[in-house]
């Protein structure tokens, strides 16, 4: 049985041109225009030194507390990808310190998104590398295995698969199916735009919400003077 113990290499290119566009965007417009479905769960934190970043992911699937296969994930990388961990939102081991992410901050790994804990924090902060993880533990993982690479995995209640874009910054993660990225960014970019807008107006001393009184108004609400 080969299902725990399985690399798969192979995935899609990263489309750099897109990925340059969504860095631009912030993570709250991207997710609002898949519907609001796409954001991890769980409260991620960055903990890096680079608190805002895009990449393709490349997934790793690890038992909770053991972080072998999470060491193998930084070894076949490439440059700018998001490593993205499935550790089964466990926080009583730390996944991974300081010496294995300055180990793939020299390979130039983009970042880190890992469904459980880290530690060093101190380090890491320091790190040019986004590290985004559920929380921190002084805990060491263990390296025995099972675990899976570039397989679909679940972080944070959302399905990822290789090559899927992950958009990350201090407010949390979003996760972009790969065959719909360029029509979600296209969408983020408009809705940016829009937000855009919407600051200029308030700063201006205005903002009309003609939709709140509309929907207030639909669902029967009595307003007594």
């Amino acid at each position: 049985m080969t299902i725990g113990l399985r690399i798969a290499e192979a995935r899609p290119e990263a489309d750099a041109a897109l990925i340059a566009r969504a860095a631009k965007l912030p993570v709250a417009n991207i997710g609002d225009v898949m519907n609001r479905l796409q954001a991890m769960r769980g409260g991620f934190l960055a903990y890096g030194g680079r608190r805002t970043f895009v990449g393709a992911a490349l997934t790793v699937k690890a038992r909770p507390g053991d972080n072998l296969f999470l060491h193998r994930a930084i070894d076949l990388a490439r440059p700018g990808e998001v490593i993205v961990c499935d550790g089964g939102g466990d926080l009583n081991i730390a996944l991974a310190g300081d010496l294995m992410i300055g180990h793939a901050e020299k390979r130039g790994v983009g970042a880190l998104v890992i469904d459980g804990a880290v530690r060093d924090l101190d380090g890491i902060r320091k790190m040019d590398i986004g590290i985004w993880a559920r929380g921190a533990n002084p805990s060491g993982p263990y390296k025995d295995g099972p675990g899976e690479i570039g397989y679909a995995v679940a972080c944070g209640g959302q399905v990822v698969m290789p090559g899927d874009l992950i958009a990350a910054d201090e407010d949390g993660v979003v996760v972009i199916p790969r065959a719909e990225a360029a029509a979600v960014i296209d969408a983020a970019e408009k809705h940016a735009a829009k937000e855009q807008e919407t600051t200029a107006a308030i700063q201006g001393g205005g903002w009309v919400r003609g939709w709140v009184e509309e929907t207030l108004a639909g669902k029967g609400v009595v307003v007594s003077k």
